[in-house]
């Protein structure tokens, strides 16, 4: 007689239960309630089908639209199944590739039939109206286990030439599954939830086309990527469309085309021409970085921009990183006209992608000894990474980008400190550029990586160490493990950033290194007065400025902070006979520092305010002959709900220097 298995619930309970058992079983013996709920079950940590059968005794957590996050990627890759069902139901010939779920919601890319042509945004209204009707039939989502061979040789008898290449290349101790969907099957790895009718129909939202390469590839076959939108429910897709569309409204590129920022062209593709405004605003963020710098102990360095190949081999990024990198030939170009420009016999050179190996260099420079210990070298260092076009968007990922980058040579006993340092050090910036919500993430080490297991062992367990010392290890901060999610060289902290409309974004990161100053060669001499080698921390807090700008103007929708705005304040007037008053009161607030303009046009007044008020000037100084004749001016502040006041110039002064005032210079 076979024994029952053992079912360990939530609740510490137990449940005997026969083999061929299902959670979805458990579930119903539960309760109709819980039966209807689920969704999924986690069996032995492993997120499951709730029609899988279960193997053994186990631990077993059932999967409800409460635990939010394993749920809303369960129906994501649910919607993307029924997608491509859909796709081939109305045009017969497509070929499926890859669905995955993503951060709000899913795609599908597809090689169209021959003859068709891409699918476009207007093919989206019928294939949404196939998924309702594909989710209406309620057809079970059920697993099945094929060899290798049979699914090849299923895909190949069926035309489908993508997943029939892909099969082949999976891992050979892999279990192939494949999910039927009535007549419909597609290979993938699952859990899905029982059927097509779990998912709301009224809850996605199919949102554009783009081109896509097979395998990411651009030497691969042009493929058609259908994106939408999914969610668990009418309510949160119905929120979700709201932010897309105030995003639509923040959209950087559109806000800084309005604010005469910046301009983007395929002159110098992924690299951002700043025009006067958007370098204000650089500068300010700049010298407010720097100040915080100079003040925590951080030197700061200038490295070069290309180095010889030979430097990228030793430090590794030759064999890991090469193919994001611009490779230089060092020799002069052919000036003859007939002779090849380039010989292609010269030594490779590389623009930097990153500063660590240079920082390196410069600690190697002199003895070091454990009484230096820690050095801080930070660098605004311009950077060039060779991203595909595709890839590129506004200043948000660029080729070329300045990162506010240091790093700090430590020894051991000093690593929890110095991240516990930087932890309040990034917390503090946070807040002073209006970012008070913040996840903090540990990244683990990536299946290719350098460095023995136990030097990760250790480097992962000092960030915990470290996380935990700064008091961050918690809810509030969103605190979280990310298994591979590491450099090739070391563990590294996130933080990622939440911004006005509840978006996030990663921006900073400290990452634990001994591999490459391993690499390198880099030591102090120690109190034994042997050699040892230093622990380098690598560390961003903004990332690059070019990203943080593009973040900052999403955030803000264009309406920086005094300290921040290109322009702090414009002088309009309503008569010509107040222009020598204002040209006086344009005098007396630039002699404070303040970026002011005049506007003594003859233009109505709310003409004006309008005009300054979509460049989103955060303050318009009114002044007519009433103001010229009193020595006053009417301020009217940026905003729908602010009050115009009318100050004394002392008054206005006094004013608008505490509001222009960044953040670290202001008194406590």
């Amino acid at each position: 007689m076979t024994k029952p298995f053992q079912i360990r619930l939530p609740d510490g309970s137990v449940r005997e239960v026969e083999p061929g058992t299902t959670p979805g079983d458990i579930a119903a013996a539960i309760g109709p309630g819980l039966a209807k709920a689920a969704l999924a079950a986690r069996v032995n940590g492993e997120l499951r089908d709730l029609n899988r059968p279960l193997e053994g005794d186990a631990e077993l957590a059932l999967v409800t639209a409460r635990d939010e996050k394993e749920a809303l990627e369960l129906v994501r890759h649910d919607y993307a199944h029924v997608l491509a069902e859909a796709v081939q139901n109305l045009f017969p010939g497509t070929q499926i590739t890859f669905g995955p779920a993503t951060e709000d919601g899913f795609y599908y890319d597809f090689a169209p039939a021959a003859g068709r042509g891409p699918f476009t945004d207007e093919d989206l209204p019928a294939i949404e109206a196939e998924m309702r009707r594909v989710i209406a039939q309620d057809a079970p989502l059920i697993r099945e286990v094929w060899t290798r061979d049979q699914v090849r040789d299923f895909f190949e008898k069926s035309g489908e030439s993508f997943k029939a290449e892909w099969v082949m290349e999976l891992p050979e101790q892999e279990t192939i599954t494949m999910y039927r969907s009535g007549e419909w099957v597609d290979l993938c790895r699952g859990p899905h939830l029982a059927s097509t009718g779990k998912l709301d129909p009224n809850a996605f939202r199919l949102t554009r086309v783009s081109g896509a390469y097979w395998r990411g590839d651009q030497k691969n076959a042009m493929l058609s990527r259908i994106y939408g939108t999914g969610w668990l429910n009418k309510k949160q897709l119905d929120a979700h469309l709201v932010r897309l569309e105030e995003a639509a409204k923040r959209d950087h590129r559109r806000i800084g085309q309005e604010m005469d920022l910046f301009h983007l062209q395929s002159e110098a593709q992924g690299s951002v021409f700043w025009h006067p405004n958007g370098y204000v605003v650089w500068r300010a963020l700049e010298a407010y970085m720097r100040r915080r710098l100079d003040a925590t102990g951080y030197r700061e360095v200038k490295t070069p921009q290309l180095m010889d190949a030979r430097q990228w081999e030793q430090s590794g990024h030759w064999g890991k990183y090469r193919e994001n990198m611009f490779v230089v030939p060092d020799e002069i170009p052919s000036t003859e006209d007939e002779a090849p420009v380039l010989s292609g016999d010269a030594d490779l050179m590389a623009l930097k992608p990153m500063n660590c190996p240079a920082h390196v260099l410069i600690f190697r420079q002199g003895i070091k000894s454990y009484r230096d210990l820690p050095i801080r070298m930070a660098e605004f260092g311009c950077c060039h990474r060779n991203e595909p076009h595709g890839a590129l968007h506004g200043i948000m990922r660029v080729r070329q980008f300045t990162q506010d980058d240091a790093h700090i040579f430590c020894r051991e006993d000093q690593l929890i400190d110095e991240i516990r340092e930087f932890c309040d050090l990034l917390d503090s910036i946070y807040r002073d550029l209006g970012f008070d919500n913040y996840a903090i993430k540990l990244a683990l080490r990536p299946d290719q990586r350098f460095g023995s297991d136990a030097d990760w062992d250790k480097a992962e367990q000092i960030l915990r160490d470290a996380v935990r010392a700064a008091g961050r290890d918690t809810e509030d901060y969103g605190w979280e493990e990310l298994p591979g999610e590491g450099a090739f060289y070391a563990p590294k902290l996130e933080f990622h950033l939440r911004d006005a409309i509840g978006r996030t974004w990663q921006v900073g990161t400290i990452q634990a290194d001994t591999v490459l100053p391993e690499r390198l060669d880099a030591s102090y001499i120690g109190e034994d007065g042997q050699r040892h080698r230093p622990v380098m921390l690598h560390r961003a807090i903004l990332g690059t400025f070019e990203r943080f700008i593009g973040i900052l103007i999403e955030h803000h929708a264009g309406r920086f902070p005094a300290w921040l705005a290109p322009v702090q304040a414009v002088v309009a007037t309503i008569v010509s006979d107040a222009d020598d008053y204002a040209d006086e009161v344009v005098r007396t607030l630039r002699a404070v520092g303040l970026r002011v303009e005049a506007d003594l046009r003859n233009e109505k007044i709310n003409y004006k305010v309008r005009e300054h008020s979509l460049k989103k000037v955060p303050n318009l100084l009114v002044i007519g002959k009433r103001e010229a004749e009193e020595r006053t001016v009417a301020l009217r502040p940026l905003g729908v709900d602010a009050r115009q006041e009318v100050l004394s110039l002392d008054a206005l002064v006094a004013r608008l220097v505490a509001e222009a005032t960044p953040p670290d210079l202001r008194p406590n």
